[in-house]
């Protein structure tokens, strides 16, 4: 039975703060205002009360806590996601408070010989790469915002970003996890084993789930080799076709060192060598189509960088490689890393714009960029088709930009027919209408389109099974 949502008053505030302490309790309007920016823009997140556990021992006494009054929880990691994932709501909906995971961000334990590393859900991705790189390991996930976004997070979203390719998103990098259930017990699954077949995965119930059946507060992840020679090239294709095919040919030649394969079109950089202070057009001259790649491996860096010319030159003098530049150290890799990370911002110089993250078999990516630009062409002519992505796992960011000269708002208005259209070409050829961004608040609709019959009802009966009184993370995902 539900209990029967109340208003957080002071005395409610009062225990919360004997939880938490005066460090872990914000209710000051301009304390609470970082943890109620949505990083969009797109929705107004209200919270009367930002609670800030140093413990899972803390973490569970606030969601019991939470889980008497009826009160509502929305997990907050680095609050980097673009889907309204972290937004907190206000009445008539029952009261909610944000529980900021960011005073949890110690690394309990770094197992060199096992390959495991055990750390909070508060703990900053580069942080956690760092003190791999410390012990001489590697930890792959890598993201565009990894200087601010929290472990806990990437599992919650189940991310991805540019090395899916060769170690799998954050669901395979997760051997453990520790997660307060939404009646406040703590299931205690931080394993470090490979091999553990007692049952039914449950972690793995929680990775990708937003925080809606659990909050995670601790997990143990795999390691790997620390790479010895890592190698990176942007070259220039003439279409999408040539791109896979390279592709293609670099998994036949590269094997497992190739880590990473991006794609982008020309828009994409032109935005970004207006948006990014000293970005400079790594060719030199303009291309329809460009392709970054990167291999890593247990072999020096010389020979790393001759691995990696050999086969682009071979790709060169065939044809399917129309120029290219390679990175001989580690501040131009940085360069050209920089270029491909900022082109989700530096959208914003061009205007009003609509974001799709989509992801098709790798076969049929240059499919879906022809067919789903005529759809949007067709629907509002003009259109700047900012395309780029993690092309080697089928992953794209699909986004549009206002035709010049029209109005942001006229363009913000066909929001709904310029998606169903982009969302109908990805699912029509085998794809997903959420690669890695997640569902949050503003896909709901399309999940319900696109997963329902036996696959939504699936999620619906796991959500009342764990969360019967629906606190954890109001109306994301399966929505209200």
């Amino acid at each position: 039975m539900a209990a029967v949502p109340i208003e957080i008053d002071d005395s409610l505030v009062r225990e919360f703060r004997r939880i938490v302490g005066d460090a872990g309790c914000i209710d000051s309007s301009g304390d609470l205002a970082p943890f109620l920016a949505e990083q969009r823009g797109f929705y107004c997140s209200q919270a009367p009360l930002v609670l800030l556990p140093a413990t899972t021992a803390e973490v569970a006494a606030v969601v019991s806590l939470c889980a008497r009054h009826g009160i509502g929880i929305v997990p907050q990691g680095g609050n980097t996601g673009l889907v309204g994932g972290a937004v907190a709501r206000s009445a008539p909906r029952a009261p909610q408070v944000v529980v900021a995971m960011r005073r949890m961000a110690a690394i309990r334990e770094l197992d060199p010989d096992n390959y495991t590393i055990t750390a909070e859900a508060g703990c900053v991705l580069a942080a956690l790469q760092a003190a791999a790189a410390d012990a001489d390991r590697f930890f792959p996930l890598s993201l565009a915002s990894e200087g601010s976004c929290q472990l806990g997070g990437n599992l919650s979203t189940n991310a991805g970003g540019t090395n899916v390719l060769r170690f799998g998103t954050a669901r395979e990098l997760v051997l453990g996890l520790e997660v307060v259930l939404p009646d406040g017990r703590v299931f205690d699954g931080l394993r470090a084993l490979r091999k553990d077949n007692t049952g039914y995965d449950l972690k793995q119930l929680f990775v990708g789930a937003e925080g809606t059946l659990g909050l995670i507060t601790a997990a143990t992840c795999k390691l790997f080799p620390r790479p010895r020679g890592v190698a990176s090239a942007l070259v220039a294709v003439a279409d999408p076709a040539a791109a896979i095919a390279l592709h293609s040919r670099a998994r036949l030649a590269l094997g497992d060192e190739l880590i990473a394969f991006e794609l982008a079109g020309r828009q994409a950089l032109d935005f970004v060598l207006r948006f990014l202070p000293g970005a400079r057009d790594p060719l030199g001259h303009q291309a329809p189509w460009y392709v970054l790649l990167e291999i890593a491996t247990a072999r020096d860096q010389a020979t790393a960088e001759e691995d990696l010319e050999a086969f682009l030159g071979a790709a060169l003098d065939s044809g399917l490689v129309t120029d290219g530049v390679a990175a001989h150290s580690s501040a131009q890799r940085d360069q050209l890393w920089a270029l491909r990370h900022a082109m989700s911002d530096a959208q914003k110089v061009g205007g009003a714009s609509i974001k799709n993250d989509i992801s098709v078999p790798v076969s049929r990516v240059a499919d879906f960029l022809s067919q789903a630009g005529a759809a949007v062409e067709a629907l509002a002519p003009g259109t700047r088709v900012v395309a780029f992505g993690h092309v080697g796992d089928g992953n794209l960011h699909f986004n549009l930009t206002q035709p010049e000269g029209m109005e942001p708002g006229a363009f913000l208005d066909l929001w709904n027919p310029l998606t169903a259209a982009v969302n109908a070409v990805a699912t029509a050829l085998g794809g997903s209408f959420s690669a890695e961004h997640g569902i949050g608040l503003l896909k709901v609709a399309q999940l319900r389109r696109y997963r329902g019959g036996v696959e939504l009802e699936l999620m619906r009966t796991i959500k009342r099974a764990l969360d019967p009184a629906g606190i954890m993370n109001p109306g994301k995902v399966l929505g209200d």
